[in-house]
């Protein structure tokens, strides 16, 4: 099967962003082409909060099942929220050239999508620091993700992990980012 290849642009589709980057300007590159960790040494510490949404499509059985609390592994939801919180507070150990900052709270949440038999997963974290917590969130929806599929997969192995995405991020020098056509959350 031949793939087609597609041009990624600087900038997502339906993504707002002040700062856009261009590849020669890239932090994690230096003027060798090499591969290297930013000095954030000099930026000033910022309160700065992430929010990051995932979905997991599965039969509808299988929603029932993870809602009620019926599987066979337990409950699927305490499950990931844990994982998902876990997984933030290693993501300098899971993602090279990520810096480890200090995490003030991971909220890890759960959205039915009946009429489309999804698991929505939003999770949300927020740190006072000299970095970003983008990837703390976005890895606290993958593992969860992750593990609602690995504690329902004896009853439905043709769930379909997607949709990971940034929804919103506040504060540092690059400004904020507000993905448009999300929908709130309905917290």
């Amino acid at each position: 099967m031949k793939r087609k290849q597609v041009e990624v642009s600087s900038l997502a589709e339906g993504a707002t962003n002040r700062t856009a980057r261009r590849p020669s300007e890239l932090t994690h590159i230096d003027r060798q082409g090499r591969v290297r960790m930013v000095d954030v040494g000099d930026k000033p510490i910022t309160r700065r909060e992430a929010i990051a949404r995932a979905a997991i499509a599965m039969q509808t059985a299988t929603l029932e099942a993870i809602l009620g609390g019926t599987l066979k592994k337990g409950e699927a939801l305490a499950a990931a929220r844990l994982a998902g919180i876990m997984a933030a507070k290693r993501t300098h150990e899971l993602i090279p050239l990520c810096h480890q900052i200090p995490l003030e709270v991971v909220n890890v949440d759960f959205y039915p999508v009946r009429e489309r038999f999804e698991l929505e997963i939003e999770a949300r974290a927020v740190t006072e620091a000299r970095t970003g917590v983008e990837m703390e969130a976005l890895v606290a929806v993958s593992a969860a993700a992750l593990t609602i599929y690995d504690m329902a997969k004896a009853i439905d192995r043709a769930m379909v992990i997607g949709a990971i995405r940034l929804i919103r991020k506040t504060g540092g020098r690059s400004g904020d980012f507000i993905r448009s056509g999300e929908a709130p959350s309905p917290r």
